[in-house]
């Protein structure tokens, strides 16, 4: 008899545990669709509106969320919210770009590299599909300074990244610190806001021969190249 109450107990206390986890599961799961919901509402408000123009209040309502405070409650700050946004496919372009990295037989060319800078954004666009906001989002951020640091600094902080910069930076001329400085702005100029206009174009039907990602791409690299490859006028440097 009291066997088969031990016995019992312990099946109460298994389905019990089992109900807690499957709970739990479905807790988490909840939370990690909100909080898509909420990337993907705040990724096309700010692209549309840009950031200063858009509330954590309004985000919640275009995600879905009765509650005021979700946004708040999943993400915390303003500049949290943008450095999650940042970093939602970090993971895929990492990828992306390890691979490419691999397949380079070193020296290389400076084309190569540039391509590691460029393809693997590009690749994650195009697997997005049509509409998407992610780059016009970027160009949003990129006009606030604040906002704009956080996307340097998680941009630098991934290893591909900057094995990919060292080995561009490795088979360029040498160039004066502030031209260096100035042609790297240029550049981040460049891909961010071609990114975003190529997005909108697409977005809207544009017809042209580079609203596509593989031209935008093989444009931005012939660009680059041009960029850090040109001589430099001395009368553009200092004394």
């Amino acid at each position: 008899m009291e066997g088969r109450r031990a016995a019992g107990a312990r099946t109460v206390v298994g389905m019990s545990s089992s109900r807690t986890a499957q709970a739990a599961s479905g807790r988490a799961e909840r939370a990690h669709d909100t909080r898509e919901a909420i990337l993907d509402a705040a990724e096309r408000l700010f692209a549309e509106r840009g950031v200063g123009e858009v509330s954590n209040r309004q985000i919640g309502q275009a995600a879905g969320q009765a509650n005021n405070f979700a946004v708040g409650y999943h993400f915390g700050t303003k500049a949290d919210l943008v450095r999650a946004i940042v970093r939602r496919h970090t993971a895929v372009t990492e990828e992306r770009r390890l691979r490419m990295l691999a397949e380079i037989a070193e020296p290389g060319d400076p084309r190569d590299w540039i391509a590691c800078l460029v393809r693997p954004a590009t690749g994650q666009l195009d697997a997005l599909g049509v509409p998407s906001w992610r780059a016009r989002c970027l160009a949003q951020f990129d006009t606030v300074p604040a906002l704009r640091q956080i996307v340097v600094d998680e941009s630098v902080a991934a290893p591909s990244m900057g094995r990919a910069l060292e080995g561009m930076f490795r088979l360029l001329p040498d160039l004066p610190e502030e031209v260096h400085r100035e042609r790297g702005d240029m550049s981040r100029l460049l891909v961010v806001h071609t990114l975003a206009e190529r997005e909108r174009a697409l977005h809207e039907g544009e017809q042209g021969a580079r609203t596509g990602w593989e031209a935008t791409a093989i444009g931005l690299i012939d660009a680059l190249a041009g960029l850090w490859l040109a001589p430099v006028s001395a009368r553009a440097l200092p004394g």
